[in-house]
């Protein structure tokens, strides 16, 4: 297993999942990193519990037969005159939104899914002592996205939709890799980096207060995880081989091509416009004329995948975009604006509001000190 790690720091090292004699080295007991210590310890300071109101309410009404979840403009297909006429015209645009929406969240539940049992597995592959705590108290956090998305879930639409299969390939391919890279890539950098910025994208336009909360208490959690893939590729990436970078950065933009069709192909959705009396083939169709034949929408299109920029901006500031990648990148963000950026992440604002908010809950008797999503 070790020759397809690509291992460069020992606090990465690992075994094969059935190798549990290795966690038994005595050596192995006086040899934990100090990397993820900061991270490790911050973890009470953005503790939150789905299941407890004072955190969040999952009671709070909403009118989903008359109410959208979200503007006009956040769902690219109502730019379809075929789409927006026929639901105008049968008075089913809000719902419809509303199903948009469920095919989102579904698909961020299932990602949460994926989360969690990928971090179970690191929890069984990594040796070192540190980074295997960290990986314990990521899959405790999963778990209760996954319990908190599906409450918000039932308690809107009653049941997910099923799990697109691009991402469930995805998901799959990343959970049972034994390369750790592919782990760390596929899921601390670009699936949590996806996570980020469609929770600030939530954050910021979904019109359901309940929305916006579960947006913000994931983000407290998702802001760290996103930080142990930056540890790693800070540790790794440089001292990759030319091969070994090419391995990776093939992978990454795998990963990232998938993220991208699972979120924005009309073919993914059939189901949703069959609901509705839409034919799918003709949805894909209009839209690919439209995107095609009009600037303004073309723009309107690249501001709609503004949540892949933080995934796209993960890989640059992570050595993982160069000239030989550049290029296929460079299809949905300008890469120059994108590096002027600096290393501030979309969502950590949010996040570290949502950590005050939690402080005020948690440490309400006694005084809490500021605490820094960046800690490492």
């Amino acid at each position: 297993m070790a020759d397809g790690n690509i291992t460069k720091d020992v606090m990465y090292d690992a075994v094969a999942p059935n190798d549990f004699e290795s966690m038994l080295e005595l050596d192995r007991y006086n040899a934990r990193s100090t990397a993820f210590d900061k991270i490790i310890s911050a973890t009470h300071d953005h503790f939150w519990d789905p299941l407890d109101p004072k955190y969040i309410d999952f009671s709070a009404p909403w009118d989903m037969e008359n109410e959208a979840l979200l503007p006009d403009d956040q769902i690219m297909s109502l730019g379809v005159p075929y789409v927006l006429d026929h639901l105008e015209k049968t008075g089913q645009k809000a719902k419809f939104i509303n199903e948009m929406a469920l095919w989102n969240f579904s698909s961020i539940l299932h990602g949460e899914q994926g989360a969690l049992n990928l971090s179970a597995s690191l929890c069984h592959v990594l040796k070192d002592q540190g980074a295997q705590e960290y990986a314990a108290n990521q899959t405790r956090e999963e778990a209760r996205h996954v319990t908190a998305f599906a409450k918000y879930i039932k308690a809107r639409w009653g049941r997910p939709r099923p799990c697109g299969a691009v991402l469930k390939q995805l998901l799959v391919d990343i959970i049972e890799a034994p390369e750790v890279y592919k782990k760390i890539i596929g899921m601390q950098m670009l699936v949590e980096g996806l996570a980020m910025g469609a929770f600030a994208a939530g954050f910021q336009f979904n019109r359901d207060p309940l929305a916006k909360k579960l947006f913000q208490l994931v983000m407290t959690d998702e802001a760290f995880h996103h930080k142990f893939g930056k540890i790693w590729a800070d540790r790794t990436i440089p001292k990759m081989t030319q091969d070994e970078r090419e391995m990776v950065e093939d992978w990454a933009a795998h990963c990232f091509q998938s993220l991208l069709f699972n979120m924005g192909s009309p073919n993914q959705q059939a189901g949703v416009y069959a609901d509705f009396g839409l034919d799918p083939d003709r949805v894909r169709a209009e839209m690919v004329v439209l995107i095609q034949n009009d600037d303004r929408r073309r723009e309107r299109l690249k501001s709609q995948t503004n949540i892949f920029r933080v995934l796209i901006k993960t890989l640059l500031n992570a050595g993982l975009i160069t000239d030989r990648t550049r290029s296929f990148y460079a299809t949905y963000v300008d890469m120059e604006e994108l590096k002027a950026e600096g290393d501030k992440m979309v969502g950590d604002d949010i996040a570290e509001e949502g950590i005050k908010y939690l402080q005020e809950i948690n440490f309400k008797d006694r005084s809490a000190k500021a605490i820094s999503i960046a800690a490492e």
